[in-house]
């Protein structure tokens, strides 16, 4: 079990986050930081094909739609799922292969940018 609150150091040019944990089953949990409103949901699922994990972060903004003038909320999430076969893979490969994925959003020739921009 994850900590609670789960705290998140502040990494430019995002702040520290301090997950509250706000629901919890015995497949995973959702977490919430009060300040910013951001949520974190995690679940876990074993069967015959693997290991299945999943990240969820949301993060809701009240912004003023261009076309009508009238404030909404509007929530931008990401998602990240981790399906790991029942044999062949170790739990430290799979903590590299997350790392790749990452290393592969902050590439130059990559990048989170060029991702958002359709770029493919």
């Amino acid at each position: 079990m994850l900590t609670d609150p789960l705290a998140v150091a502040a990494s430019a040019p995002n702040p520290a986050y301090s997950y509250l944990r706000v629901k919890t089953d015995g497949y995973g949990a959702e977490y919430k930081d009060v300040a910013s409103g951001t949520s974190l949901v995690i679940n876990h699922e074993k069967s015959a094909k693997g290991d299945r994990h999943y990240l969820k972060i949301s993060v809701p903004k009240d912004s003023v739609n261009p076309y009508t003038g009238l404030t909404t909320r509007q929530t931008m999430t990401a998602s990240l799922t981790i399906t790991m076969p029942p044999f062949g893979f170790t739990e430290t490969e799979g903590v590299n292969f997350i790392k790749q994925m990452v290393d592969t959003l902050n590439d130059g020739d990559f990048g989170a940018a060029r991702f958002l921009q359709f770029q493919s």
